[in-house]
This record gives C-alpha cells, sequence and structure tokens, in this order.
C-alpha cells in the first residue's frame, strides 16, 4: 500500500518524489537461502518529502518485522565503552539514579546490559519472542510488546526515563508510538532518542543508505519536530559514530505554569478598586475599547462602578462592552457627560490618549493608565 501523506504532520508529499530506486532489495533482514532465490524478487523504494514539515520518508509499507529490532549478534568493546559513557553522563544530569529506565525495542539486550550496569532499574520492551527469551535468560527484565498506542499501559509503567535506539525511523506510525511512550513516563520523564543522520546522508552524499527497513529519513530539524509534534521538549542534539548517529536527549514537555496570573489579577483589581473609590459613584470612565480593556474590566468586575467606556474609533461608539454591557461612546462624550477620573487601557497607545485627554478635555479630570507594573497615575495637585 502506497501512503501519500507525511506519517508525521499529515500534509501531502511534494509532487514528484526526492528519489526512485528501482529493484532494491526488499529488506535487510531475512536474507534468501538457494531455495529462495526464485521467489525472490527485488522492489522499487520511492523517497518522498513532506511539503509541510519536510520529513524525508518512503512511501512504502514497512517490512514484516518492523516491530522488532535486529541488531547484530555482539556490539564492539569500542561501542560498548561509548555507550556506557553516553548512558553515565544521561543518567547524571537527568537525576536518574535508582530510577526506573525502559529501553524500548531493546532486542537481544545489547545495549540494555550496559544500561543495567549502572546504578538505575533497567527495563526493556521487545517484539520478538526469541530475544525476549534471550535477555530473560541474560537476567534482564524485559516484556514482550510493542508502543503503537497512546492509551497503552506498559508494564512496571511508569518510567523515569526511556531509550529509543535507532527503532523509530522503522516505526509506520511513529506518532502513536512517541505518544505511547510519553503515556508511560513521569511528569518529568526524560529520554534519549537515536536514529541514523539525514544530514550526514546529505553531506557525504550516500546515495546507497536506503533499505526498506528504514521508512523514515530524518534530519536534525525533522526528528526535532517530530519530538516536539508528540510532547517532548529538546535538551540538546549531538552527532555520534562518525556523525552516522543523530542523537536527541529530550524530557517530557511540562505544563505552562500560569499560577502567578491569578495574584497579578488580585493586584490589579485591588489598584482599581482604590482609584475608583477616590470619586464619587459613576465618575470614573475607561478608555479603551480593545480586548485587554475589555477582558479587564470583565475579570476585576468592576463594571458596576464605571460609567462608560471611550473609544475613538466609530464603529465600536453605540456599541456596548461583551459580557459587562457598558456603553461604548465618542470622546466628546467627556464634555457632554463628564466623569472625575479616566483610566486609560490602550496598550501602546496609552500615552498618546492620555496626553489627548489632558490637551483637549478638562484639565481637572484625572488620569490613570493601565500598564504592566500597575496603574501609573498622574499626580497633578489637588487631585483625588
Amino acid at each position: 500500500m502506497t501512503i501519500h501523506a507525511c506519517r508525521v504532520c499529515g500534509r501531502d508529499f511534494f509532487p514528484e518524489p526526492l528519489l526512485r530506486y528501482e529493484n532494491m532489495p526488499g529488506a535487510a533482514q531475512n536474507l534468501p537461502d538457494a531455495s529462495m532465490l526464485a521467489r525472490d524478487t527485488g522492489v522499487d523504494l520511492t523517497l518522498c518529502q513532506c511539503s509541510g514539515c519536510g520529513l524525508a520518508q518512503l512511501d512504502g509499507e514497512p517490512v514484516p518485522y518492523y516491530r522488532e529490532v535486529i541488531r547484530a549478534a555482539a556490539i564492539s568493546p569500542t561501542l560498548e565503552e561509548a555507550k556506557l559513557r553516553q548512558f553515565s553522563d544521561f543518567v547524571e544530569k537527568h537525576a536518574l539514579k535508582g530510577r526506573k529506565i525502559i529501553e524500548i525495542g531493546c532486542g537481544r539486550g545489547e545495549f540494555l546490559s550496559v544500561l543495567a550496569r549502572l546504578d538505575v532499574d533497567a527495563y526493556g520492551l521487545e517484539y520478538s519472542e526469541a530475544s525476549v527469551a534471550q535477555c530473560l535468560k541474560n537476567g534482564l527484565k524485559v516484556s514482550r510488546g510493542y508502543v503503537e498506542s497512546p492509551s497503552q499501559k506498559l508494564d512496571h509503567a511508569p518510567f523515569d526515563a526511556f531509550l529509543l535506539l535507532m527503532f523509530l525511523e522503522h516505526m509506520p506510525l511513529p506518532n502513536a508510538a512517541l505518544r505511547g511512550i510519553h503515556a508511560n513516563l513521569t511528569e518529568n520523564g526524560a529520554g534519549l532518542v537515536e536514529v541514523p543522520n539525514f544530514d550526514m546522508m546529505l553531506r557525504s552524499n550516500l546515495f546507497s543508505e536506503f533499505i526498506g527497513d528504514h521508512l523514515c529519513y530524518f534530519s536534525k530539524e525533522t526528528l526535532g519536530t517530530t519530538l516536539r509534534l508528540n510532547g517532548f521538549e529538546i535538551v540538546e542534539f549531538n552527532e555520534l559514530r562518525d556523525d552516522y548517529v543523530l542523537s536527541a536527549v529530550v524530557r517530557k514537555r511540562q505544563k505552562l505554569d500560569v499560577t502567578s496570573f491569578s495574584g497579578r489579577k488580585a493586584e490589579i483589581k485591588a489598584a482599581l478598586e482604590a482609584f475608583i473609590s477616590r470619586f464619587p459613584e459613576k465618575k470614573v470612565a475607561i478608555w479603551g475599547a480593545g480586548h485587554q480593556a475589555l477582558a479587564i474590566i470583565a475579570m476585576t468586575g468592576i463594571a458596576g462602578k464605571i460609567r462608560y467606556v471611550v473609544d475613538s474609533a466609530p464603529f465600536k461608539q453605540g456599541k456596548f462592552t461583551p459580557a459587562t454591557h457598558l456603553p461604548i461612546v465618542a470622546p466628546d462624550t467627556l464634555r457632554s457627560d463628564p466623569v472625575d477620573a479616566v483610566i486609560i487601557i490602550a496598550g501602546a497607545y496609552s500615552d498618546e490618549v492620555a496626553g489627548l485627554v489632558r490637551r483637549r478635555f478638562d484639565p481637572k479630570i484625572r488620569v490613570a493608565i493601565f500598564r504592566e507594573h500597575g496603574l501609573d497615575i498622574d499626580n497633578w495637585e489637588g487631585a483625588g
């Protein structure tokens, strides 16, 4: 089945593919023996690029074993030492000692066994039954499975961190997998995500790097986009192993802290009420019917103490403030129906409006300007 839209953002591909290779190996694993040669045929690989997020990807189906991680029988001592340093640094930087970390797609435990040497509670998830059996035989804590749903509950979850090493590029539904991982992390969960580095492939003209096993070809930009779209913040990017590996350290995106807003609202409400209380009832107007003024009137509950709202835009005059229903009037109303004070809430135009009020209308009108820090009240002698 051929796809026509991006696996990550859903936008259409550019009309013309980037590459089309004919009679290519169908997969990198399960090589044919002599008895299978008559049935073995090549496949066509078409590399497309998303017109939205820019991700390069094959438009075909995944290989039959895409849920399984298949690595070489053993990792070299050099790579093992490099991974030990990398994992140790990751654990140290993210305060993960004694914490639960899961490797998603752990294969036969090649990297999980390195992680397990550290002072962490290491777990693995692998789809291949044979690989899971080998991991268990070696004393590793591994469950059989594959993440393909945001609602999926993993054994022993939640985890404080995860590893996803050279596996994301195999996944036909990367969003579902990443959101499933995200849902099984603690609030401050961190992660280490590694993929083949498409930036390096482009720099080095590695035309032979395309295989049906790898559906997505991530650059630094498109990997960052993919991770951010699925709830992660990027802590750092690195290029490893002669730049062939693009490595991203991530953390679960935190909900914004807006608790200080309520305190600020209370301060502004108190300042407005204190200013309004200096004048007789209904002898204060507000200048400005923009969105900020409308919100402040509604949220502070001062509408019942305000006579009207002045605005110089003719299309607003004769209307009423939404929710609070104060009349919106022209500036000349300050002459025909005078007030003792004007609170100006006009953003960048506030100082210009204040000058206009002082020049064109009764000089005894007290003026207060709403600013980020609070009310800026003019101090003409005898006012208030």
